[in-house]
C-alpha cells in the first residue's frame, strides 16, 4: 500500500504502531493465533500514544531534506483510521482519510465523530457496507455528526463490500472497491496536497 501512494510521487512513511511492544512483523492474519495476538496489540494503543508518533514522523519529515514542506496528508486503514482522523496538527496535515476505520463513533471524548470538527483538513471516510467493527448505525451517526457542522468531509459507503476490502491478501478483498479508494484518497491528496 505505501509503495503505491509513493508510486505517484509522494513521500511515504509507514510507522510500525507496534514497536512499543518489540513487534517487528506479526505474521499471517489468517492464522487465528496471529489475529488474536494483533487484537491484543491494537488494545495497547491510544490516540494520545499515535499523536506523539505522529509528532516525531513530522520533526523527522522536516529534517529530511528529499522531502517537501507543506501540508501532508494521512490515511488510514482499520484500526488505524481513527489515528488518522484524530491527526490534528492543523499547520501541517491537509487531508486525512479512514478507509473502513474502527471505533469511528464511541462515547469516549476522542471518538472521531466528535474530533472531526476541530480539524482544518478535508476528511474522507470509506465505510464497508459488512463491517462488524462499525455497523450502518455508527455510519449514519457519523454522517449526521458531519452534516451538523462545517467540516469539509465526506462518508463514502461501499455497498457489497466487507471491512478488509481493499487488502489483496485478505478473504474480503474486492478489487472494483479496492481501486475506487485508491481514487477516491489520490483525488483528496491531488486536491489538497498537489
Amino acid at each position: 500500500m505505501a509503495r503505491r501512494l509513493a508510486s505517484v510521487g509522494y513521500y511515504v512513511m509507514l510507522p510500525n504502531l507496534y514497536y512499543r511492544q518489540g513487534v517487528m512483523e506479526i505474521g499471517a492474519y489468517l492464522d487465528p493465533g496471529v489475529r488474536e495476538r494483533m487484537v491484543a496489540l491494537m488494545n495497547t494503543l491510544s490516540i494520545d500514544l499515535v499523536m506523539s508518533d505522529v509528532r516525531a514522523l513530522i520533526d523527522f519529515l522536516d529534517a529530511d531534506a528529499a522531502a517537501r514542506t507543506g501540508s501532508i496528508g494521512v490515511h488510514g486503514y482499520c484500526m488505524s483510521g481513527q489515528f488518522a482522523i484524530n491527526a490534528r496538527f492543523p499547520t501541517r496535515i491537509a487531508a486525512a482519510a479512514s478507509i473502513y476505520g474502527t471505533y469511528l463513533v464511541t462515547d469516549r471524548p476522542d471518538s472521531p465523530h466528535v474530533q472531526a470538527h476541530k480539524t482544518k483538513a478535508e476528511l474522507y471516510f470509506a465505510c464497508a457496507e459488512t463491517d462488524p467493527w462499525a455497523s450502518m448505525e455508527d455510519v449514519e451517526t457519523l454522517k449526521r455528526s458531519l452534516q451538523s457542522s462545517n467540516v469539509a468531509a465526506e462518508v463514502e459507503v461501499y455497498w457489497g463490500a466487507e471491512h478488509a476490502f481493499a487488502f489483496p491478501s485478505r478473504t474480503a478483498y474486492q478489487k472494483a472497491s479496492a481501486e475506487r479508494h485508491w481514487e477516491r484518497v489520490l483525488a483528496l491528496y491531488r486536491r489538497r496536497l498537489g
